[in-house]
């Protein structure tokens, strides 16, 4: 069988098979011994780009490059180049095998002090894409975590005067006052696990704190964490951290943490384990510091959490987020209408009005609120402000969505192991009559 019925063959046979490097580096190495350097190089390239230690594809791209050099020194001045003929399903075609080819094959690659490395780059150059971009000469970042600096203070967090005194006691005061940090020997490191109904600002304390403390903030979710393959979970664990220790001091929050720490006793998938164990060893350090790197995670599903996360040394602080109380109620409807066309809006009674609605129920109740005078103004031709009775109609449509969630939590504080890490819930739940 002639070159060109075998290199028909294997060409088809890379296309119906792009990722087979085995298949590709042999269509290469019969394209240089045919004396088709050119797209020798182009098939190279493709398995340099994505492995560059292939010392195999390296040498023989060594011999397509000087191949194609000797055989465009051979072309004759006026550029006239005899070439076979293509076919559409077939891509370009080798020149005819001979015996320049054999001699090219036989050749012994040049030495790298002898090897032209400016020609052969002008023979790459346009093949293949770069593998990154850009032009400030940094090593890129592949990561999936992205390391912010948060505008929020706890300032902006209206209300919640109890939550304020915690968070300033478990990171503020220590971060802000080094001199009696030192001298109480208190360390730049910790855990609050934050927990509570679903919509009532978790994340959004979470970024306030990086604010005060002028630390770096990264954000991550279940989606930037788990992956279906094994292992790459609990690696991407690992980079999380690793990132964070590199930008202390750094806040990291993990968001839904009890898809990430359920308890161990009740999955059945090996993997899950290991994703909590490795969540553990992060948190315990081992094998770096962490000194400077504080960590708030957020559920809404505290009791599912494996018990060994919240042992001292880790997420051993625990503080209930409620809705909103009436100060804070108040902040919010102030914020989610600032941008909408108002008048006559009085907040002290809005907020009167919303007990027991969350800050994602206030920002529904505006929502229906601007929905209706819009609809009014469709019909009348006129556009028209948002008064309080359209907010007054809205308040009376909307249902605290904490109901819920408060029955589950009833249940727990009747029904489960009283360690006294929901006291603070039942006083909650008592003083709500649900108890």
């Amino acid at each position: 069988m002639d070159h060109e019925l075998i290199l028909r063959s294997l060409r088809r046979a890379v296309a119906a098979s792009p990722d087979d490097r085995a298949l590709r580096r042999h269509l290469a190495r019969t394209l240089v011994e045919a004396g088709a350097g050119e797209e020798a190089i182009a098939h190279l390239s493709t398995l340099l780009a994505a492995d560059a230690s292939d010392s195999e594809s390296a040498q023989l791209l060594e011999r397509a490059l000087a191949a194609s050099i000797d055989s465009a020194a051979d072309q004759p001045d006026d550029g006239a180049v005899d070439s076979a003929p293509t076919s559409a399903d077939d891509g370009p075609t080798a020149p005819e095998s001979g015996p320049r080819a054999a001699e090219l094959a036989s050749e012994p690659s040049p030495s790298a002090a002898e090897f032209d490395w400016a020609a052969a780059e002008a023979q790459v150059d346009g093949l293949v894409d770069p593998m990154f971009v850009g032009g400030d000469g940094d090593e890129p970042d592949t990561g999936a975590f992205d390391v912010e600096r948060s505008g929020l203070t706890l300032a902006d967090v209206g209300g919640m005067q109890h939550v304020k005194e915690r968070l300033d006691a478990a990171f503020l005061a220590p971060m802000q006052n080094e001199e009696l940090r030192r001298l109480y020997g208190k360390s730049l490191r910790g855990g609050l696990l934050l927990y509570g109904p679903p919509g009532c600002g978790k994340t959004f304390l979470a970024r306030a704190v990086a604010g005060e403390l002028g630390a770096s903030f990264i954000s991550a979710g279940v989606a930037d964490i788990l992956d279906q393959y094994l292992g790459t979970s609990e690696r991407n664990l690992h980079e999380l951290f690793e990132l964070a220790r590199r930008n202390a001091p750094c806040v990291v929050f993990l968001d839904e943490l009890d898809a990430l720490g359920v308890r161990r006793t009740q999955t059945r998938h090996s993997g899950m384990r290991n994703i909590v164990v490795q969540l553990l060893q992060e948190l315990d350090s081992i094998g770096a510091d962490n000194e400077g790197v504080f960590v708030l995670a957020a559920t809404n599903q505290p009791w599912d959490i494996d018990p060994a996360l919240r042992r001292p040394g880790r997420l051993d602080r625990t503080l209930l987020v409620l809705p909103p109380d009436q100060v804070a109620r108040e902040a919010v409807f102030r914020v989610h209408l600032r941008d909408r066309p108002v008048e006559s809006i009085d907040l002290a009674e809005l907020a009167r009005r919303s007990d027991g609605l969350t800050g994602a129920d206030i920002a529904y109740v505006t929502e229906l609120a601007a929905e209706r005078a819009l609809l009014d103004s469709v019909r009348s031709g006129t556009a028209r402000m948002i008064g309080m009775p359209d907010l007054l109609a809205a308040l009376r449509e909307v249902r605290p969505s904490t109901g819920a969630w408060l029955d589950a939590a009833r249940n727990v504080v009747l029904f489960g192991d009283d360690d006294g890490t929901f006291d603070e819930l039942r006083g909650y739940l008592k003083k709500s009559k649900r108890l």
